[in-house]
């Protein structure tokens, strides 16, 4: 059954992940009356599939992005203190040997072969020292510690690599629970008057008398239904080429190239809670960074991925390749037998034309076409540490269409939860586990770490294990599940257990199951 909704809203916003979810917020906030839809759950496709990392991209510097890198540097910092619960400042290990090489299509690496062609492609130390000068002071730091150098003979971050690593340069960036925030963006939206629609599939927009027409359908009950919009915002990831083709059927010369990224999870490998970046002789990088306590993160790769209704997945060569990658550093070698979880995202990066995957820009375009009347904004590309600026980019064409528009506002508000100082998460663990004697340290950090001053609303008045209701495992209770239903737009298990939270790391598929089953009773 088709029912027809007449109200008009200002931005119709298509694809709830972080570039979605970040103008929708920065929009509401400004008095837009604003609409979201995402066809599965948040943050369930690119923006939960990242490297969990804030940073600036210090390989960028080789291509010669400064203006994307220097962006990116600033944001680190201005997002670290609007949600020091879900992000937080890491060091970064750079073991230096002489056999490192450029990708073959970086500036820098023909520039150097024009000039230095004895080097045969090496990055030398001093142009990694520049590097990382530039990147220290490129973003004008306050907060985070700059570049200092490690003799790894002696120094603990030497101990779990092979012998012929000597020296190390070790600098800042940031961690960042990249769909935690999605959501969080969502909510403070949602706050500020925005309608977040989840498991909501755009079949069709067009134009008619200067508006759009949406036709939506719940994904659940296949009910369709209309909705209008003065403007719509294609910010569907790897699907916006397939959207302005199927749904909004416009001509568009604007491309759009899906480069797969890939990464594995192994047990821990070291003892200490730096992250370290591996360059490769194939030009290529990745990192192994400490993940969820008990696990290490190792990735990305860059494979082209031309088909966005394809899932993408970890394959058995990506994994050969990035175990055998870690093991030309480590002493011990990573095999795909430790593989305890793999995950893969789809990069939907502006296809500029680069010969790979690796050299394609990580840098957002957006583009405005005005054909009949109502105006629609298609986005490119992006990376999750400029998702604030890419919504504020995406406000500024917003305004030329909307007369008296406040301006930007988002820098340093505090997302839902986020209220309290960079650096005092342990004085919130230590209140939280002083007012609910019950909880143990990694409960509390757990549950900080997810929902920062807002931990205590999600215990709300417990005095005792109990009062939580069902225990489903890994310190996952019936309240926290209440509380992501009815707060965190989560329907169904892997929302929670892989998006909300990474607990499918330690649940059993039998302990899932209850989860599902629970939620879909709690549900109907």
């Amino acid at each position: 059954m088709e029912q027809a909704d007449t109200q008009l809203t200002d931005l119709f916003i298509i694809g709830g992940g972080i570039n979605g979810c970040g103008i929708a917020r920065d929009a509401a906030g400004r008095g837009l009356s604003v609409t979201l839809a995402e066809m599965n759950d948040l943050a369930s496709a690119t923006s939960s599939a990242s490297t969990k990392l804030f940073h600036g991209g210090l390989r960028y510097l080789e291509y010669f992005e400064f203006r994307l890198v220097r962006e990116a540097l600033i944001e680190r910092e201005t997002l670290l203190r609007a949600m020091p619960h879900i992000s937080w400042p890491m060091r970064f290990v750079l073991p230096y040997h002489p056999d490192m090489r450029f990708d073959s299509e970086t500036p820098t690496s023909r520039l150097l072969g024009t000039f230095m062609p004895w080097m045969k492609g090496r990055r030398p130390a001093w142009l990694i020292r520049l590097g990382l000068f530039m990147y220290d002071h490129l973003g004008g730091r306050k907060i985070l510690p700059g570049t200092t150098s490690l003799n790894l003979r002696t120094s603990p971050e030497g101990e779990p690599l092979q012998d012929r690593f000597e020296t190390a340069y070790e600098y800042s960036d940031c961690w960042i629970e990249d769909s935690r925030l999605v959501v969080l963006n969502a909510r403070d939206a949602e706050a500020r008057g925005a309608k977040i629609l989840v498991r909501t599939k755009v079949i069709s927009a067009e134009r008619e008398d200067g508006v759009w027409v949406i036709t939506l359908q719940n994904v659940e009950s296949q009910e369709t239904r209309q909705v209008k919009a003065r403007m719509l915002i294609n910010a569907g990831g790897p699907w916006v080429g397939d959207i302005i083709q199927t749904k909004i059927r416009m001509n568009s010369r604007e491309g759009v190239r899906l480069v797969r990224g890939s990464h594995i999870v192994t047990p821990r490998l070291y003892n200490h809670d730096k992250c370290y970046f591996f360059q490769g002789e194939d030009g290529r990088i990745i990192f192994a960074i400490p993940y969820e306590q008990d696990f290490t993160l190792i990735g990305t790769t860059d494979q082209d991925h031309p088909d966005p209704s394809v899932p993408p997945e970890c394959t058995d060569a990506e994994q050969e390749y990035l175990c055998a990658f870690a093991s030309k550093y480590f002493k011990t070698s990573v095999t795909r037998d430790e593989i305890v979880w793999t995950y893969s995202g789809v990069r939907p990066l502006y296809d500029d034309g680069a010969q790979s995957a690796t050299a394609a820009t990580r840098d957002y375009t957006l583009k405005t076409d005005e054909e009949g009347g109502a105006p629609v904004l298609n986005v490119f590309g992006g990376k999750i540490t400029t998702y604030r600026r890419l919504a504020e980019s995406a406000m500024e064409k917003v305004s030329q269409h909307f007369s008296d528009l406040p301006g930007p506002w988002t820098a340093g508000v505090a997302l839902p939860g986020g209220d309290f100082p960079v650096g005092g998460v342990d004085e919130l663990i230590r209140g939280l586990m002083t007012d609910y004697a019950f909880l143990t340290h990694d409960w509390a950090r757990r549950l900080v770490r997810a929902y920062g001053t807002e931990a205590r609303e999600v215990l709300g008045d417990a005095e005792q294990i109990s009062d939580l209701g069902v225990e489903f495992g890994a310190t996952l209770t019936e309240r926290e599940l209440k509380w992501l239903i009815d707060k965190e737009f989560a329907r169904c298990a892997q929302d929670v257990v892989w998006r909300r939270n990474k607990l499918g790391l330690r649940l059993s598929d039998e302990q899932v199951a209850k989860v599902e089953a629970w939620m879909q009773n709690h549900r109907h």
